[in-house]
């Protein structure tokens, strides 16, 4: 048997010449919500008349929209591919809109020529849109000029239009976390204008109570400079970053503070305090970062660990960082996260060390030595996050194709995974450091404020899903 030889879709006009009274075309159109998200896009229409969801509840009309620009638009395409179609100029149209168009009708929109002037070449043509139920929502007419020259021609390809919301599934934990109660937050040498603002955006979010821990003159002559009241906010003076560092975390070990933010300091410095061995946050888990990322045309969050902290993780290491994933993903609300450790290859091999430090976590796993998620591994980066690709490869995993969490082989190659998604890819990211008594958000200068206010209320569902861990 032959294969199928692909359809090519010509479409060719009616001539002035070829035109007859009387002769018509029609489309049908089902309104969905992806027309509606691209109108307003396009058109810049915010009218919550036509796109907002309460007042369609209101109005017992689902998602109305500007129905009239809308089918006005479904006719200008029938006269410009089908009658007269290719070569049409169009000079103008009187409508009249009937009624509103709702989301999952069924329009017809219908051009009948009605006259045509041989001499101008001029072209009035009936419109008409009708509902499923056979009702008129529009009716009117166009006036074109009608193409003398017959054309014959390859349709046009349509781009794919994806339409995102950047930071919406971010917005979603910062409106969960201002449910709970306030999470007093220490915040680690606050100077500049990013750290001291953000701080103060967490807490007029109702995330965090700010302890502003650092150089009092710097912090209250910046808050001037920034036009910022500092009325209540506690200031726990320390002369330098290395000390604010050490204060933060003496304020955590008595008990002042349930998290860390932080400020304008090297991370190396920040984490020196929190990993000393006498005075530090120390437990019995490795510390490791988590991007915690908001990804285009993706249904849920993806996390990817580590990328800032661990260089090359050995098995005992590795296992932390794939525990601190799942106790986060599970305090985000995801009973039974999966976890790719991720390598070059699907396959185990004695020459690639990070396919041999998977197979073991997820003997690990295998064993009850990891716990709450489903883990599998080694993965290439396509296999973990594509199901096509995974198919293709003839990959039979629960976490093939449906990762939540990427586990980096190397701070490298996670910290460039997250990047590309960022700076490439268009995700909002926020960011946790896990393992030590309480979660610490490191932010970056480049985070927006929807990725600074998120981490923040990353940590603060954290820990109230984790409690502060005893010293």
């Amino acid at each position: 048997m032959q294969g199928c030889e692909p359809v090519v879709q010509m479409i060719e006009n009616r001539t002035l010449a070829e035109l007859t009274v009387g002769e018509a075309a029609e489309v049908v159109r089902v309104l969905s919500q992806h027309d509606i998200d691209l109108f307003a896009v396009m058109s810049g229409d915010v009218n919550p008349q036509h796109l907002d969801a309460a007042y369609a509840a209101a109005t017992q009309f689902h998602h109305i929209i500007a129905h009239g620009m809308w089918g006005g638009a479904l006719i200008s395409a029938v006269l410009g591919t089908e009658l007269p179609g290719p070569g049409t100029i169009y000079l103008g149209q009187s409508l009249r809109f009937c009624r509103p168009v709702g989301l999952g009708d069924a329009i017809t929109v219908k051009v009948t020529v009605k006259s045509k002037d041989m001499e101008t070449g001029k072209v009035i043509l009936d419109c008409l849109c009708l509902n499923q139920k056979g009702e008129a929502v529009i009716t009117g007419e166009a006036e074109v000029l009608a193409p003398r020259d017959k054309i014959s021609r390859l349709a046009s390809v349509l781009p794919e239009v994806r339409l995102n919301t950047p930071g919406a599934q971010l917005r979603l934990l910062i409106a969960a976390a201002a449910k709970l109660p306030l999470l007093t937050t220490a915040v680690v040498h606050p100077c500049d204008d990013l750290s001291l603002l953000g701080a103060l955006e967490a807490r007029d979010a109702g995330i965090i109570v700010p302890l502003l821990v650092g150089p009092r003159p710097r912090i209250e002559a910046l808050a001037a400079k920034l036009h910022v009241s500092l009325d209540g906010v506690e200031i726990i003076d320390a002369p330098h970053s290395h000390a604010a560092a050490e204060a933060a975390v003496a304020l955590v070990r008595a008990g002042r503070a349930g998290a860390l933010m932080k400020g304008k300091l090297h991370t190396d410095e920040l984490l020196a305090a929190v990993l000393d061995r006498t005075l530090g946050l120390r437990t019995e888990r490795r510390l490791s970062h988590i991007y915690v990322l908001d990804v285009p045309d993706r249904a849920r969050l993806l996390f990817i660990t580590d990328g800032a902290i661990n260089i090359a993780p050995d098995l005992a290491a590795l296992r932390d960082i794939v525990q601190n994933a799942i106790d986060l993903c599970r305090a985000l609300g995801l009973d039974l996260p999966r976890v790719a450790l991720l390598s070059a290859v699907e396959t185990v091999t004695g020459s690639l060390p990070s396919t041999l430090l998977a197979a073991a976590i997820c003997k690990m796993h295998d064993r009850g030595q990891i716990t709450g998620g489903l883990v599998d591994g080694p993965l290439a980066y396509d296999n973990a996050i594509s199901v096509a690709a995974a198919v293709a490869k003839g990959i039979v995993s629960d976490v093939a194709g449906r990762a939540d969490v990427l586990v980096a082989p190397n701070l490298e190659s996670g910290n460039m995974i997250a990047k590309q998604l960022i700076h490439l890819g268009g995700a909002e990211a926020a960011g946790i450091a896990l393992g030590a008594r309480v979660p610490i958000m490191l932010t970056s200068r480049s985070d927006s404020a929807t990725a600074r206010l998120a981490s923040a209320a990353i940590a603060r569902l954290y820990a109230a899903h984790q409690p502060v861990k005893a010293g």
